[in-house]
């Protein structure tokens, strides 16, 4: 039989009734906990006519009528099914086969079956014996909600709200009486979820089975030592909690564990070998395994808290809907320094995990992008600690000490990730495998992988060199170095494949056709390994090492951009700006800034790591258009949304040329700039390398969709300050990506912006 996460509609069927009584007669066979609160709560909800109960117990069912947790006593079994169209097992999981058999003969042929047990491959075995296959109308279900207390007295028709349920539907399920079960629990406040019975398994074995095992015996071990009332005695809060668990019903912990015995031995023997692995680490002394497991665990502990709150840094962001909304007008003052250098960020982590040594890294940048990064390398075995307010520790494996992760490495939104990993991990003995959220898999990636799979790398993209990327190690077999001339300036590309060439037998050369970010080329003489500049080209020879070094990343440039135009356009303006990096590879803002007029003094201009850093002010002024320079377009091609609403408020012709690469980032960006303003009345030209926006139009009110791009929206948040009326932005969620507290830092220096449906800054614990 073949199993699937989710059902699959099978064609049309009847609508589920529209009132609040979705059943006729439910019927509950055993009224234990969960059995009872289920009645209960059918009852209390008026979901159904008539809660009928059965159960061994008669002084049970006789106590749960007197509750009124049920309506009718039923004597049998086969009483209590007859006329029911909902029947619901709730019996230990070693009766099911045999209640399955009494219920059978007097089933309706219209009736939903379901169950309430923590184990489904074991209850539909039961069903396809008894009933000969797993009918659309069977719909095992398991509601993840319990209590210490067990029985009908401890029965609560609150037991479920604000809990999930999993429903485990066939693959074949009939969509009308599935829509029923699932109003029937969401009318008792739970949530549901629908996956494929296997899935459940493994997923219930991994997350409850085993932590109860673990309870069990970890009690059992301790009360058989000698001193075992002081344990208990002294015994921290943390024990107490954690050991809660072995109070649960012995039985109904005995059936659950031989019912699902497969998925429970894998997951058992996966952590038996981790552990052995922590017991010879301790045995060895090896406190660099040690460090490394715990703070991947703590930093994991730390995501899933944060997933099961809606906070995760890490997410599919196109779930999590965020709109902004911003009044027109304003006036943007201050004195701030906008978040740490996401390239530099992502480059710091890279370089510290290969390094010897314990790299130091201040004003790292702490959004999904950066975080995804970061966590890739705890999943590839470095030891990582932080980060706290931007401070983060690396404790390094050197060139070769990566191990191979246990699953695919998710880089969600961020590009850069993807393509520096591919270098970074073409080079590796172990196959991986790099995913992202919808955006990213939506974005080329061939530009990288061709070059690589010159050098000997083996990648596999989806269909049009997309990811997700299967990459595949060789132990025996070294990359070898190449020259590449770049048909398209990108860092990206760039550092991917000086990063391979760090591993490749010879020398690997990269020309660009125009100047770009050189981040790569200074972290890596910093970390102390040598590149070599001729002109365009850079150069590696492989076989070096990296040394930690410590690292103050400045405040991103890209982000500052923002700012700057937002101080630039919004009259009467005045604002500071701290410890922006002002790498040459990076100004072309300011630069193109300049020319049209901005008033931006560069002050405290100092180096740092490096890198150079300075001081912005940048005070209201008139714009003008330009034919914006063809050399400063790589230096600037982050920055073009802002830039083009910089445009749109100067006096005259503002032209863009040679920017084909803003059409391959997160979104289109030139057509979608493009289309936000023509949302917003201002009229463009679109060509195929560029724009040509008229100044000075009239920017009046109205909706953008910003297509997932960070970038999209917080420029548009910045035209906000010239507009004529009120402007909504929507799918705003991925600015957490590049600039977490973005929506608070602009309310600081005076734009009238609000988010809806989004979390801060604050409580992301983002700064």
């Amino acid at each position: 039989m073949r199993l699937q996460k989710r059902w699959q509609p099978q064609g049309r069927e009847p609508e589920v009734p529209s009132g609040e009584q979705l059943f006729q007669r439910v019927a509950v066979i055993g009224l234990g906990l969960i059995g009872g609160s289920l009645a209960g709560a059918i009852r209390k909800n008026g979901l159904a006519r008539e809660v009928v109960g059965a159960d061994q117990r008669k002084e049970d069912l006789l106590l749960g009528q007197s509750l009124g947790v049920i309506d009718t006593v039923a004597e049998t079994v086969a009483e209590a099914v007859q006329g029911s169209d909902l029947v619901v097992l709730a019996v230990p999981v070693k009766a099911t086969r045999k209640v399955l058999e009494e219920i059978r003969p007097h089933l309706a042929a219209d009736a939903i079956l379901t169950d309430v047990g923590s184990t489904k491959s074991g209850f539909v075995k039961d069903v396809e014996a008894v009933f000969g296959e797993f009918l659309p109308r069977i719909i095992p279900g398991h509601p993840i909600a319990g209590s210490e207390r067990s029985g009908i007295r401890a029965a609560n028709p609150d037991l479920f709200t604000n809990h999930k349920v999993i429903l485990t539907p066939p693959d074949n399920v009939s969509r009308f009486h599935l829509d029923r079960l699932r109003a029937l629990w969401e009318g008792c406040g739970a949530t549901v979820l629908t996956m494929s019975v296997a899935y459940h398994d493994e997923v219930l074995a991994a997350t409850s089975h085993l932590p109860h095992l673990i309870a069990f015996s970890l009690v059992d071990t301790l009360a058989g030592e000698d001193e075992n009332m002081d344990i208990f005695r002294y015994a921290a809060g943390g024990f107490r909690d954690f050991t809660r668990i072995a109070a649960s019903d012995p039985v109904m912990w005995h059936d659950i564990f031989l019912s699902n015995r497969d998925a429970v031995l894998r997951v058992i023997d996966h952590f038996t070998h981790d552990l052995d692995r922590l017991r010879t680490a301790i045995a060895d002394q090896d406190g660099a395994t040690l460090l490394s497991v715990f703070s991947r665990a703590k930093a994991a502990r730390e995501h899933f808290s944060k997933m099961l709150s809606g906070q995760a840094y890490v997410t599919n962001n196109s779930e999590n809907q965020v709109t902004f909304r911003l009044q027109p007008g304003g006036t943007v003052t201050g004195d701030i320094r906008v978040p740490g250098d996401k390239s530099m960020s992502h480059r710091s982590i890279m370089l510290g995990a290969l390094a010897e040594g314990v790299t130091e890294v201040k004003g790292f940048l702490e959004g999904e992008d950066s975080l995804a990064t970061l966590q890739a390398f705890r999943d590839m075995g470095v030891a990582i600690e932080g980060p706290t307010e931007g401070f983060v520790r690396i404790h390094g494996v050197g060139m070769h000490g990566l191990q191979a992760p246990r699953g695919p490495i998710y880089l969600g939104n961020s590009g850069t990730g993807m393509r520096l990993f591919t270098g970074l991990l073409a080079a590796q003995s172990f196959d991986s495998e790099l995913t992202g959220d919808a955006s990213l898999s939506v974005r080329p990636m061939n530009r990288v992988a061709d070059p690589l799979r010159s050098m000997g790398a083996v990648i596999d993209t989806a269909e049009g060199g997309r990811p997700p990327l299967k990459i595949r190690g060789s132990k025996d077999k070294k990359l070898t170095g190449i020259h590449y001339d770049m048909p398209v300036a990108s860092a990206q590309v760039k550092s991917c494949l000086l990063l391979a060439g760090l591993y490749a037998d010879g020398t690997t050369s990269v020309t660009e056709p125009a100047p770009t970010r050189d981040h790569t080329e200074r972290m890596l003489t910093g970390f102390g390994y040598k590149v070599e500049r001729d002109g365009p080209t850079a150069s590696v020879h492989g076989g070096g090492k990296l040394t930690a070094n410590a690292i103050d990343v400045p405040a991103d440039i890209s982000s500052a951009a923002f700012f700057l135009v937002a101080a630039s356009i919004a009259p009467g303006s005045d604002l500071v700006l701290r410890h922006v990096g002002m790498n040459p590879t990076r100004v072309g803002v300011i630069n193109i800034l300049q020319q049209m007029g901005a008033n931006i003094d560069v002050m405290a201009e100092r180096e740092i790591g490096g890198e150079p850093v300075a001081d912005l002010r940048v005070r209201s002024a008139e714009l003008k258009g330009i034919d914006i320079p063809e050399d400063q377009v790589p230096l600037a091609i982050d920055e073009f949304p802002a830039l083009f609403i910089a445009a749109t408020c100067a006096t005259g012709r503002t032209v863009l040329t040679g920017a084909e690469e803003l059409r391959v980032k997160e979104s289109d960006r030139i057509q979608v700039m493009a289309d936000g303003l023509a949302a917003l009345g201002v009229v463009t030209t679109v060509t195929a390398d560029g724009i040509v926006i008229e100044g000075g139009q009239t920017i009046k009110g109205g909706s953008v969709q910003s297509h997932g791009d960070h970038r999209i929206a917080m420029s548009f948040a910045v035209a906000s300050l010239r507009a004529t009326g009120e402007i909504e932005i929507s799918d705003c969620a991925n600015v957490a990506t590049s600039f977490p507290g973005f929506v608070e830092l602009a309310k600081q220096t005076g734009i009238n912006i609000a988010a809806e449906g989004a979390v801060t800054a604050t409580e992301q614990g983002a700064h």
